[in-house]
């Protein structure tokens, strides 16, 4: 079957059933007339038959909601027998036998796209969005990722409604139309790329202008074009843009290709951002960033936005994926490339926490639940569903594990093979894969399951200590749950890195080790049950597995509470480090989750609750680290522990129960380091004074919980940087302060005029764990700030809603997923593709308690039920429910 031509019309795509493209397309040539109630596209395409096709086979394009004008073959009229057109297809039926030029008009309405997909307005300029399939929604074509081809680009627009005209490539004309208010431009771009990475962008903007001079010593134009009024707020951006160009020369030889690089930031945006080749459009929440707007969390976001999107210029265009299936060979590869630049730039350990952080609170539950999916799927119904946590995040980790095994070294060969085998292509996870078969020697076929299989695996370990022969055994054993389509899993390659703390906190060394392959520090798993034996080892030691996160897998030690405390404060792995104070605030969780569903309290370890006192005030610590350390687990990682029949009234218990503690038992060490990480000297965004920022606010959190209120108006009133207002109101309004509405209030009075800053409000009172917030988030959808056609208004609100408010969003009386449902069936005719990943949120509903369960269950039927449903929004529910 075509995947181009046939697949929207399937049911279900099948990666089995790919074949190529019955005609190549070499050479594009597009031309946009602009105006004001609507946009003529003329595309010139030029075809050509692929080999062992047979002449005359019809030519198939696809389209989406297109209104077609005039359809030429070679620069004739084809005539009315010679071609079929819908708004979703165009058939040529006998086309020539040789290369042809066919030239296709449309007529677009940019004004009225609210899907925000092909060619659409924002704030008086035209912008487009073609990935995944929305270049079929501007003309005719087969709008796949393995059908390169050159493109160059005329826009023509009004010169007062459209200063800049944008697009892909080099500029190569412009000037006016004789005669007319009107102007034009023409970009030409030599890299063959898929038309999901074709952009064009006209407007109105502030144009920011730099320049980077490459290794080699071209000259590179940097421009990044905002809002007018907004350009002061892009330095952060353009610093990272350089570093990310330098860093990827630095560490992968590769070098910027087109004479001038483009970030456009929009405020309608469906994504973060699309690595369109040269024109990069960015969420405006990814390039916007100065103290008094941004928080030092939102400073790290730009950063590495910025560099993931820079990073594709390599891996995802100039090598792009073969069909949608390998779509994490350019997300997760990428993601692994921006996470490592990330831990370059600031705290490689907290960096690694972050994102270990985010895997198991957004893949972990996926891969959990009814939508789990492998990092290379192999079948889908609707693409845009499958930008998921599984293959950014999971698919990072895939790569990160393959450097763990095969060594840095063995990596970057692997990765210079592979940019010199298949630059201009489209590739796959094999050819990926074979590169570095073929630098190393190492066969990787068993390493591949990790693509194709789905679901977390769990890896339950015992230890044998025998303190007469000095012995150390440890038994690993490996199991998977089933997933959907996928009930019986095979054990997968798990690279253990490991140490062996001895009692001073260093690591221990052995004399002989023998059982599973163990290379350096780094234990390698392949099969179901392994044994390792570690003998000549002087002293017990407490082992310390998994260092780094070195696997996605659920690992189970039965550590006892003194050695978890060992760890946690002597383990040479930031990483564990962190983890064995998590792993001792979970099992108090747990508990006191059992014992709030009885009535009953739960007495704290007062040993545990000093702990998180005596890490924060180690100051041999980074402290960002140490602001990692004492933030205790919240009440989705829980939910996620329990995992079967979740009472998140009982969870949230159980966490303000250990808060308290560990607040009251700190409270004098939290009381002096507030003070001494107070700010001296104006705002710095560098990591080191955000990590005194960090720990100041986490300190705070406890504070305020320990009876310290008056502390969060205070530093509120005195803030002079976001980072620090918006934690004081946070902590104000989450707690539920006398203070906090009159914050709230002074908040937006302060920031009315800026919607990313208002977007914060919003989020600040979605996330309240009050009963009252449902009743307050409904009467927000009606505030003027809010406007349902934005994606990052839906998101801050009522998305944020759904997946940070536990408690509200799963309460008892179904009334919160009443609410949700509501608003999916509302911005499904809209927006599909965000109602489809609000709808994700009911993703964990199996896990939870009865009660809860039948109401969402006859939610996502009610949604499934209702009339006119996106492709969008009826894939995932119907997957939920399968």
């Amino acid at each position: 079957m075509d995947l181009g031509s046939e697949g929207r019309t399937s049911e279900t795509i099948r990666l089995a059933d790919y074949r190529p493209t019955p005609y190549a397309i070499t050479e594009v040539r597009l031309d946009f007339r602009l105006d004001l109630d609507g946009t003529r596209v003329v595309a010139e395409t030029l075809f050509r038959r692929r080999d062992g096709i047979a002449a005359g086979t019809p030519l198939v394009l696809d389209g989406d909601e297109l209104d077609l004008a005039e359809i030429r073959l070679d620069g004739a009229p084809l005539p009315p027998d010679a071609w079929t057109a819908t708004p979703q297809r165009l058939e040529v039926r006998t086309p020539p036998a040789d290369d042809f030029h066919l030239t296709v008009t449309t007529w677009l309405d940019p004004e009225r796209n609210t899907k925000l997909m092909g060619l659409y307005r924002t704030s008086g300029n035209w912008c487009t969005q073609c990935e995944a399939e929305g270049f079929r929604r501007i003309t005719y074509f087969l709008d796949r990722p393995d059908v390169l081809a050159v493109y160059t680009t005329r826009i023509e627009a009004p010169r007062a409604a459209a200063p800049y005209l944008l697009s892909n490539g080099n500029r190569i004309d412009a000037g006016d139309v004789p005669g007319t208010d009107r102007h034009f431009a023409v970009w030409h771009d030599p890299f063959p790329k898929p038309a999901y990475l074709f952009a064009m962008v006209a407007g109105t903007f502030e144009r920011i202008a730099d320049r980077f001079v490459t290794a080699s010593g071209r000259e590179v134009a940097l421009e990044i074009y905002v809002e007018p009024g907004r350009g002061a707020r892009t330095a952060h951006a353009m610093d990272s843009l350089k570093r990310s160009m330098r860093w990827d020369e630095t560490e992968y030889g590769r070098e910027y290709d087109l004479d001038v690089f483009m970030i456009v930031a929009v405020d309608d945006f469906n994504m973060g951002a699309m690595e369109n080749k040269g024109l990069n459009v960015f969420n405006e929440k990814y390039v916007l960033a100065d103290s008094e707007t941004a928080t030092d969390a939102d400073y790290a976001h730009v950063e590495g936005v910025i560099a993931h999107e820079y990073f594709h210029n390599w891996t995802g265009n100039r090598i792009t994926c073969r069909d949608w299936f390998q779509l994490c060979l350019k997300e997760g590869l990428t993601v692994f490339r921006d996470q490592d630049f990330s831990g370059d730039q600031r705290s490689r350990p907290v960096k690694r926490i972050a994102d270990v952080r985010l895997l198991k609170s957004h893949q972990f539950p996926e891969d959990a639940g009814p939508l789990a999916h492998p990092v290379r799927p192999s079948t889908y119904r609707e693409i845009n569903n499958f930008y998921t946590a599984t293959v950014y995040e999971k698919g990072a980790e895939v790569v990160r594990m393959l450097k763990t095994l095969i060594g840095a070294d063995g990596f970057r060969a692997g990765m210079d093979l592979y940019f010199a085998r298949h630059d201009g292509s489209a590739a796959t996870i094999e050819d990926f894969l074979a590169c570095f078969a073929d630098a190393t020697g190492r066969d990787l076929e068993r390493f591949k399951l990790w693509y194709t299989q789905s679901g977390t695996p769990d890896v339950m370990v015992s230890t044998h200590w025998d303190a007469s022969a000095g012995r150390l055994r440890l038994t690993f054993d490996q199991t998977a749950l089933p997933t959907p389509g996928q009930p019986v899993k095979a054990p997968m390659v798990v690279p253990i890195r490991f140490g062996l703390v001895g009692p001073s906190g260093d690591d221990l060394a052995w004399e002989r080790v023998s059982g599973a392959e163990v290379a350096g520090d780094v234990i390698v798993l392949d099969g179901a049950h392994h044994e390792v034996v570690f003998e000549g080892v002087t002293a017990r030691p407490v082992p310390s597995l998994l260092r780094g996160f070195s696997a996605p897998v659920r690992l189970t030690l039965g550590s006892d509470t003194a050695d978890l405390l060992h760890l946690m404060s002597h383990d040479r792995d930031p990483f564990n480090r962190w983890q064995a104070g998590q792993a001792l605030a979970m099992r108090a969780l747990i508990s006191g989750t059992q014992a709030a569903r009885t009535g009953q309290t739960v007495e704290i370890d007062p040993a545990l609750a000093s702990a998180f006192a005596a890490v924060a005030a180690d100051e041999s610590l980074d402290t960002a680290f140490r602001a990692l350390a004492i933030t205790l687990p919240n009440d989705a990682d829980v939910a996620r522990e329990i995992g079967t029949d979740v009472d998140p009234d009982a969870i949230a218990t159980a966490i303000e129960q250990l808060r308290a503690r560990v607040a009251t038992a700190g409270r004098a060490t939290f009381r002096r380091i507030h003070a001494e990480m107070a700010s001296s000297g104006p705002y710095r965004a560098d990591a080191e004074a955000a990590g005194r920022r960090a720990l100041r606010n986490a300190v705070l959190d406890h504070l305020v919980r320990a009876g310290d209120g008056d502390l969060a108006a205070q530093r509120y009133r005195q803030a002079d940087n976001m980072t620090d207002r918006l934690a004081a109101l946070t902590a104000a309004v989450t707690v539920g302060l006398p203070s906090a509405e009159d914050l709230l209030a002074d908040f937006y009075q302060r920031f009315a005029g800026d919607p990313l800053v208002i977007d914060k409000w919003l989020m600040v009172q979605a996330t309240a764990p009050r009963a009252e917030t449902l009743d307050r988030v409904r009467a927000l959808t009606a505030h003027p700030a809010f406007a349902a056609t934005n994606p990052n208004r839906v998101r801050a609100l009522i998305t944020t809603f759904a997946t940070g408010n536990q408690t509200q969003f799963n309460r008892a009386d179904g009334a919160g997923f009443a609410f949700v449902a509501d608003q999916v069936l509302m911005l499904d005719r809209i927006n599909p593709q965000v109602a489809a990943r609000l709808l994700s949120a009911f993703r964990s509903w199996r896990a939870l308690e009865p009660r809860r369960r039948a109401y969402a269950e006859a939610e996502l039927k009610r949604i499934v039920a209702a009339p006119d449903l996106s492709r969008d929004v009826a894939d995932i529910a119907g997957r939920s429910l399968e």
